[in-house]
């Protein structure tokens, strides 16, 4: 006999309590939703998104203090984010930060159901990714390489020779000294699997061997005479490690 899946993890993030109460109900209403709470104050969101994991946030853009987008930026983690905002305007910069949907007030169930149904379908389709490209990395008791499955074979990978990793759609290409390795796989995956002595994420499409970097130019890292950029969430974890060299 098949269990229900648990339900996604919802915080509400509006300055409006009665936006807030909106969007609470709606949850409410949606079974495989549960709500963990909410915030009015944007800034007391983002202290508590650090400690408190959440699968999906429902955040408004306009708001005192902190904008829903500059929220965003404050976290080096973010859940899946569905925004809600009176405006259309900020469409452009919505997807520019990969939300699931973009709903504008006011909304009705319908609608709300549709963009949950969105988060659903994303958290699931990232679970099975990330169950699969556990597959995509063998252990080893040799702290100094790994394998990883490329097409069909496991291929010895020695983390020295590795420049960068990318993230491009649902592969990582992992760029060494004279190939390019294709894997199925996250960059979650990647972290957990490539030792953070060595490596580090500088974006959430690069991970650098440390002892590859050059240089550090404005918002880029040079690595062996590629640019790469640096996100802004990453950039002070980036500049402590640099600090140690």
């Amino acid at each position: 006999m098949s269990t229900a899946p648990t339900p996604l993890r919802c915080l509400v993030v509006d300055d409006d309590p009665l936006s807030v109460q909106v969007v609470l109900n709606c949850i409410n209403n949606t079974p495989f939703l549960t709500s963990v709470g909410s915030y009015t104050s944007p800034v007391e969101a983002a202290e508590a998104l650090r400690t408190q994991p959440v699968d999906v946030l429902f955040l408004d853009v306009e708001m005192p203090l902190m904008s829903g987008i500059d929220l965003l930026k404050t976290l080096q983690h973010p859940p899946l984010v569905v925004l809600i905002t009176s405006s259309k305007d900020y469409a452009v910069q919505a997807f520019e930060h990969a939300v699931v949907d973009y709903l504008v007030k006011p909304m009705s169930y319908a609608r709300f159901l549709q963009a949950a149904q969105k988060t659903l379908d994303t958290a699931t389709a990232a679970a099975n990714t990330s169950s699969a490209s556990e597959a995509s990395f063998q252990p080893s008791d040799d702290p100094n390489f790994t394998f990883v499955k490329v097409d069909a074979k496991l291929v010895r990978v020695a983390y020295d020779e590795v420049r960068y990793i990318e993230a491009l759609g649902d592969y990582i290409h992992i760029v060494t000294s004279t190939s390019k390795l294709i894997v199925y796989s996250t960059m979650k995956a990647v972290e957990e699997k490539f030792p953070s002595s060595r490596f580090v994420r500088v974006h959430r499409s690069f991970i650098v061997n440390v002892n590859r970097i050059q240089a550090l130019e404005d918002n880029s890292l040079v690595v062996e005479g590629k640019h790469i950029p640096v996100g802004q969430t990453y950039l002070r974890d980036v500049m402590q490690r640099l600090n140690k060299f």
